[in-house]
């Protein structure tokens, strides 16, 4: 058989059919016919026709029980089929359309018919491998695009994390007193939204937030203090009036350091969170804090957190001008800012892990 033309396996007990459809069909197809469907499965065992034309009423075994038979392998189930029939009746087509035959020609057929129709199927039938070849094809390239994506996103996050360590520990570098302050208040945030998380209170604000994101975002809450006189932010010792009123702007500092970053960047969430941090970590419950003074929960959740975390590392870390308090007192001087310097309802959270600031005080 000429390998080139696609192949039409015809199935009828009747060999007037057979011949009559063989002389049709060779013209431009390679045939092969066979008068049961016995003689079929034989065939096809080493032989993938492009479709075939099969009887419905055979002895032996109908068409019927054949294209179960062919639809139920792996190797055949894909060959379409077009059954031959003497008879005409909805039901019965039907019964063979829901079993997977493709159309019904019914006999004795018109030649040029025939060929038409078989020709039409077989392009159908071309055009849907293509389709599917095209499918697998742009899944594929979808599935290597994304693990571009990914791997180019996780590239960037890793670079991007770099340059906020870096920035942080500069800040830090600057502000030599305080070493190490940024790892342990970033390890506080942490400790208070894993208590928050599944508080119903805080759930649909802290639900839409990517909770690294954040955590590496607070590393820039003292980003401000690069714009503070080296003589006022190394000093040793406590800060005059006029010193400490220009400290407190490296919040405001941090704002529009952050706003600028904003302008020329595309990642807007990192840097929203990183100004809320920058900006109101050292604002009071009770109104009195700064740059802003706002009071309550017009304080942004992050920066109500933030507090608890700055100034509990302010606390037991030694300065200067101070010693360290045991954790026990810082706690208990936290505790006492109840409604005033903190928020009442994140204290009481605050009391509940204190226990684990503890545990990770100077441990990054």
């Amino acid at each position: 058989m000429n390998k080139e033309r696609p192949l039409i396996a015809m199935v009828d007990d009747d060999s007037s059919i057979l011949r009559a459809g063989k002389t049709v069909l060779s013209e431009k197809y390679s045939v092969a016919t066979l008068s049961s469907a016995k003689k079929l499965f034989a065939f096809l065992e080493n032989n993938t026709p492009a479709l075939i034309l099969l009887d419905v009423m055979m002895p032996e075994m109908d068409g019927y029980q054949t294209i179960k038979i062919l639809k139920s392998n792996e190797t055949t189930r894909a060959i379409p089929v077009i059954f031959l029939t003497g008879k005409s009746g909805s039901e019965g087509e039907l019964e063979g359309l829901n079993l997977g035959a493709i159309d019904y020609i019914t006999k004795p057929f018109f030649p040029p018919l025939l060929l038409k129709r078989i020709d039409v199927h077989l392009l159908v039938e071309r055009q849907k491998k293509i389709l599917e070849l095209q499918w697998a094809q742009l899944n594929d390239f979808n599935d290597n695009l994304r693990r571009m994506v990914e791997e180019k996103t996780h590239t960037v996050t890793i670079l991007q994390n770099a340059i906020i360590k870096t920035v942080a520990d500069l800040v830090e570098y600057w502000d030599d007193i305080t070493g190490g302050h940024n790892d342990r208040t970033r390890q506080g945030v942490y400790i208070l939204l894993n208590a928050l998380k599944n508080d119903p209170r805080y759930e649909e604000e802290l639900a839409i937030k990517d909770v690294e994101l954040l955590l590496q975002s607070s590393l820039l809450h003292d980003v401000g203090k690069i714009a503070i006189d080296d003589r006022i932010l190394r000093k040793r010792g406590p800060l005059n009036r006029t010193e400490f009123e220009e400290m407190k702007k490296h919040t405001i500092y941090g704002g529009q350091v952050i706003e600028r970053i904003k302008i020329a960047a595309a990642e807007n969430d990192f840097l929203n969170y990183a100004k809320i941090f920058a900006e109101t970590h050292h604002e009071r419950w009770d109104g009195t804090g700064y740059p802003n003074g706002l009071r309550g929960e017009n304080i942004p959740l992050l920066g109500r957190i933030m507090a608890f975390a700055d100034v509990y590392d302010a606390l037991v870390s030694e300065r200067s001008y101070k010693k360290s308090f045991s954790h026990n007192d810082a706690v208990s001087i936290i505790l006492k800012g109840r409604g005033a310097q903190f928020d009442p309802a994140l204290t009481d959270i605050f009391e509940q892990v204190a226990g684990q600031f503890q545990m990770a005080d100077h441990t990054l």
